[in-house]
């Protein structure tokens, strides 16, 4: 009998403590909010978005570029307004920054003759090996603007000689006339040779022809795009 009442009040006083436990958990879940979405807080206030995107030097809104200057400019003196005055001049630095390096990028690569960048008279497989085959030989085209300025030069210095001046302009005149000869030749050399490589091109001959005598003309250092062959190389 006595084990009998033992077992009885150790399983009331279970029992109790479970009902207890139950209540407690209860009103727990009675204090907090029905709502799912219900986050416990952080012991900090979740920063604005205008705020982590000052913090990373941009202010940025909606992606949706801009239809006419004025939207432009509008949204440009909103996204001043909203910052400091600091920030925008940090801003602007930085914007700045990314202009060069773009520039500078977009100016190697098109040297480089890369053809994503470069301007549509030079782009072409056609235009390419024109380029490269000019870049290979020496032509007395090369040697106009020093040729030419050395003229210039005398002509101005020899203002008090007229003999020392007509020499320098028969001088002139002699060259040019051997770079039209010289540009004649070019360019129908490197029209047979590209419609040789390129039989089914549709780019003119007068117009490879005139490409070809411009690039002649230039000095090697100042070609653009660089020239990507040595002279000499036999290019095919």
């Amino acid at each position: 009998m006595k084990k009998s009442r033992k077992k009885s009040t150790s399983t009331d006083a279970a029992a109790s403590t479970a009902a207890a436990s139950a209540e407690a958990t209860t009103e727990a879940e009675d204090k907090q909010p029905s709502n799912k979405a219900f986050t416990p807080p952080k012991g900090r206030p979740t920063p604005k978005r205008n705020e982590q995107e000052r913090q990373a030097g941009v202010r940025r809104g909606p992606y949706q570029g801009p239809e006419t200057p004025a939207e432009a400019r509008k949204r440009r003196k909103e996204l001043k307004a909203s910052m400091s005055k600091e920030e925008y001049k940090e801003l602007k630095a930085k914007e700045r920054r990314e202009r060069e390096a773009e520039r500078r990028h977009i100016n190697e690569r098109m040297m480089a003759g890369d053809e994503r960048y470069l301007m549509d008279r030079d782009k072409g497989p056609e235009r390419r090996f024109v380029r490269d085959w000019v870049d290979s030989h020496r032509y007395l085209g090369n040697f106009f603007m020093p040729i030419a300025l050395v003229v210039v030069l005398i002509m101005v210095i020899g203002l008090r000689n007229p003999m020392l001046a007509n020499t320098a302009s028969l001088v002139m005149f002699g060259i040019l006339i051997l770079m039209v000869i010289e540009g004649i030749m070019l360019g129908r050399k490197v029209n047979r040779l590209v419609r040789e490589k390129y039989p089914d091109t549709t780019l003119g001959k007068f117009g490879l022809g005139m490409y070809a005598f411009g690039r002649a003309t230039m000095i090697r250092k100042m070609r653009n795009p660089a020239p990507q062959v040595e002279i000499g190389e036999d290019v095919r």
